[in-house]
């Protein structure tokens, strides 16, 4: 996970802790235009099944809280499970526990020379983007991976390439339901795509159809709110990426043989997802809040640094953040 940052200032950037949920109010447009029921999703996004000896425990213990709660719909925002036959046993485990799924492509997805058709083909996408009609909402889902941005250096692509910006202008001046946009790649605060001020400006100018737009990719608890567009950087399921200089071991060296990569990250306990819930009644929309704690050393014990204007013990933390705004 190789974070490109789209520079905000502190002005720009919004995050307010509380208890009660992260909490804002539909505008009184988008709720006249919505169904009066209420709509839930269970998130999980940036699971890694093929780094972490733990995916599938992980991905049990999200849908065993789904249970309970009945949402309408499950949404995993990428960085999955490689599609094919060795991951079968967690990929349908997913598809087999609610009758509507939703699948985002990351950029981890297609290593290991797998293709994005195959995540289709496997996950059961219609497509590499694509809209989803939802109770009255239509669901935005992007594809974060394009070729062909005029500003990339080095990493993976990050980029809505000029094709599916076509589309999704299209979609934001047709469909007439309240928007839910969601991605891999941030589309604003740190890890955006790298034509994120574009995209940011078409979506402005439809904010009186958007209810939030939400993202993977970057293991981070965040949120920005720029120009009346709600931003949301939902954690990890597994862990936060260090990188090579921080290398350090945590599990048995067996398990680390098994995993290499595993040694660059600092894992959680437990596994992190949220439940999305969008209230028309009560004009409010929720991000439930998970905590856990770190497997082994922390960040902070490992003196973690980065470019990204990210902190250890904020945006960088074991948790998905209860808050209200």
């Amino acid at each position: 996970m190789k974070l490109q940052t789209t520079t905000l200032s502190r002005r720009q950037f919004v995050k307010v802790a509380a208890s009660a949920g992260l909490a804002l109010s539909i505008p009184a447009a988008l709720s006249a235009a919505m169904r009066k029921e209420t709509i839930k999703i269970g998130i999980i996004t940036d699971l890694h099944q093929d780094l972490i000896p733990t995916g599938y425990e992980r991905l049990s213990a999200f849908l065993a809280d789904m249970k309970k709660i009945n949402p309408d719909a499950l949404l995993q925002m990428g960085d999955f499970a490689y599609p094919g036959d060795k991951n079968e046993k967690v990929i349908s485990a997913f598809k087999n526990a609610h009758s509507k799924t939703l699948h985002v492509i990351g950029n981890h997805d297609t290593d290991s020379g797998y293709t994005k058709q195959q995540c289709i083909n496997y996950w059961g996408m219609p497509g590499r983007y694509y809209a989803y009609q939802l109770k009255g909402i239509c669901v935005l889902v992007l594809d974060g991976n394009d070729k062909g941005s005029p500003t990339r250096k080095s990493g993976y692509p990050a980029y809505i390439g000029p094709e599916q910006m076509t589309w999704l202008k299209e979609q934001l001046e047709t469909v007439k339901e309240p928007l839910l946009i969601v991605s891999h790649q941030p589309l604003a605060g740190a890890g955006a795509v790298d034509n994120a001020v574009e995209i940011q400006a078409l979506l402005e100018k439809h904010r009186n159809k958007i209810l939030l737009a939400i993202n993977g990719h970057t293991h981070i608890d965040a949120h920005y709110h720029i120009n009346g567009i709600h931003y949301v950087h939902v954690n990890s399921a597994s862990y936060y990426w260090m990188g090579e200089k921080y290398k350090h071991t945590i599990y048995d060296p067996v398990v680390h043989q098994q995993y290499p990569y595993l040694s660059y990250t600092c894992p959680y306990k437990d596994a992190l997802f949220t439940t999305l819930t969008i209230d028309p009644v009560k004009n409010r929309i929720q991000l439930k809040g998970k905590a856990s704690q770190w497997e082994g050393k922390s960040p902070e014990e490992l003196h973690y640094q980065n470019s990204e204007m990210l902190h250890t013990g904020k945006e960088i933390v074991p948790r998905i953040s209860d808050i209200r705004w």
